[in-house]
């Protein structure tokens, strides 16, 4: 059997990086990019590593920031300089193999297998040396026989770091590590295996997988196997395609123009719409409508958004906003929402107003609570008297001629 060997390129401190590049002024001193310095808002999306020895994080206040290093350098974030800059950094992974699969704006696996020898370490000082001359983006390279451990590797030295991490090595390099630190496992998660006695990847390896999948189910069993080095997923170049936009559309039992109907439709399809991006741990920053008349004419409107969103009120409100602005009052036939421009959760940035964030939280928790109930007791679980009775009954007789539509990517 051939031997397996990924790579993992994982940019350093990407946003910044680009931010540098394009102004080489900025290079070397302490940066951070974050929003509403001026009005004491915002928080750091992600910094040099010059601001990091001084203190600054990702996540932290602006204000704070600043408190810590008085010189820090503020730039906002702009996504369409960062995206053109993944492009470019993408275009010459693929020159070394078609195998490459993006996982988020800045990091991707390469399938190196078909290079021999010592000739994929060749390989990776060759592609960490043309990113940072050319392209002025530093990164590290992980390299393994999986993605898990290739993944695991690009995270042991930053900046400019190439780390091999062989089987071999997995109870030397590998096990001593804290819990926190391994791919797939979040403070929460790594709190509740603290209370079982684990604290290291080494003590998960060697835990009884029965147990742990009686705590966890098959997460915790697919833990300890990453815990031991097995990663059995290829790489795979089309996942990057797999959904570009989320959206749910739904044909109406008869033409109407009554507005509370009509919101009560548009209420259903962002709720979904908002679920389904919870699930893929996605953020959108441009919402789209779909209107079909009852002649069948149909319209598309969308509207760019100051910061990505995913909870079920903002959805709403964008598309709500759209409609209202270009609903000609004519019958409507069909309505739909659909997310795109979609980011990774991960990545996404909001400008959060210091004295507000805990609302922005709150509506992220009670969006969640929707769809665990909905999950539980159906779509219409949660809508108020009129409208449950109004929406089963048209629903009923909805689905003895279509079936499910709310399931349905009207785009897809």
């Amino acid at each position: 059997m051939k031997r397996k060997v990924i790579f993992h390129i994982d940019m350093n401190s990407f946003y910044a990086s680009v931010e540098s590049a394009n102004d080489p002024s900025l290079r070397g001193k302490p940066l951070a990019v974050a929003g509403n310095e001026e009005e004491r808002r915002g928080i750091v999306v992600t910094c040099s590593y010059e601001a990091r020895a001084r203190g600054v994080k990702a996540t932290m206040p602006v204000w704070q920031a600043k408190r810590l290093c008085p010189n820090l350098i503020i730039r906002q974030p702009d996504f369409t300089k960062y995206r053109s800059a993944s492009l470019r950094m993408f275009d010459v992974l693929r020159e070394y193999t078609p195998l490459v699969e993006p996982v988020s704006i800045d990091e991707g696996f390469m399938d190196m297998s078909h290079y021999e020898g010592d000739e994929p370490l060749r390989k990776a000082t060759e592609i960490q040396t043309y990113l940072l001359e050319h392209l002025s983006l530093p990164c590290s390279i992980g390299i393994a026989p999986n993605k898990f451990l290739a993944k695991m590797a690009s995270d042991m030295k930053k900046p400019l770091g190439i780390t091999v991490l062989r089987r071999r090595d997995i109870a030397t390099k590998l096990w001593p590590l804290p819990l926190i630190e391994m791919y797939g496992i979040g403070e929460k998660t790594a709190n509740k295996l603290n209370k079982l006695g684990l604290h290291t990847i080494g003590d998960l390896a060697n835990f009884d997988p029965t147990l742990l999948k009686k705590r966890l189910g098959i997460y915790g069993e697919k833990l300890i196997e990453r815990a031991n080095g097995i990663d059995t997923r290829s790489v795979d170049p089309d996942s990057v395609s797999e959904f570009k936009s989320v959206g749910n559309s739904v044909t109406l039992p008869a033409d109407t123009r009554n507005v509370n109907k009509i919101k009560t439709v548009f209420t259903n399809l962002a709720h979904e719409v908002g679920r389904r991006l919870r699930t893929k741990k996605v953020c959108s920053e441009n919402i789209q409508i779909t209107i079909r008349y009852h002649d069948r004419k149909t319209i598309t409107r969308s509207r760019k958004l100051t910061s990505p969103i995913q909870t079920n009120d903002d959805i709403l409100e964008a598309a709500l906003f759209l409609w209202n602005k270009y609903w000609s009052g004519e019958p409507i036939r069909l309505l739909g929402i659909t997310a795109i421009d979609l980011v990774e959760q991960s990545e996404a940035y909001k400008q959060l107003d210091l004295f507000s964030y805990k609302e922005d939280e709150k509506k992220w928790k009670l969006s969640k609570t929707v769809d665990d109930i909905r999950t539980k007791y159906g779509q219409h679980s949660l809508l108020k008297g009129g409208q449950l009775g109004e929406q089963r009954s048209e629903q009923l007789r909805d689905q003895k001629t279509r079936g499910t539509s709310l399931d349905k990517d009207f785009l897809n």
